[in-house]
């Protein structure tokens, strides 16, 4: 049994667990002030979505992270699935798909044209996910990073 709820301040010490165990896995690291600011704003900026994932036992297994955005191809906001992280023991289980339906469900009820994300090439375990279910959108992802 899988429970997943919005993000409060109650649950900072297990987002924040699962939180740099995402990082982690993505080799990046964070200054303490940007991680102290994310986890404010996703508990109480009305922009920044978030949800935790906990199994039968209560224990936090997964993170997501979203947010929307006005786009030029459609009179709806477009939601940004920005960070998904399910702790590596946990995975298998169900809890990435269920955190994926739990943000294509409020991009839904929001009246959101898309939810959209991207993940590392290399991730294949996650895509193999992915590509279950969702499409592949065919686009190549560029940025230009500021100073």
């Amino acid at each position: 049994m899988l429970e997943i709820t919005p993000l409060q301040p109650q649950d900072r010490a297990e987002w924040l667990a699962l939180w740099n165990g995402y990082l982690t896995f993505y080799e990046s690291e964070l200054d303490q002030a940007t991680t102290d600011a994310t986890f404010d704003r996703l508990t109480t900026d009305a922009e920044l979505h978030g949800a935790i994932a906990r199994d039968g036992e209560g224990r936090a297994v997964g993170i997501v992270h979203w947010l929307t955005h006005p786009a030029t191809w459609t009179t709806s906001d477009y939601c940004y699935l920005e960070d998904l992280f399910v702790s590596p023991d946990a995975r298998g289980a169900g809890a990435g798909e269920a955190l994926i339906e739990h943000v294509r469900a409020w991009a839904e009820r929001n009246g959101c044209a898309k939810v959209y994300w991207l993940t590392a090439e290399s991730n294949e375990t996650a895509r193999r996910l992915y590509d279950r279910v969702a499409d592949r959108s065919g686009f190549i992802h560029y940025q230009i990073r500021m100073p």
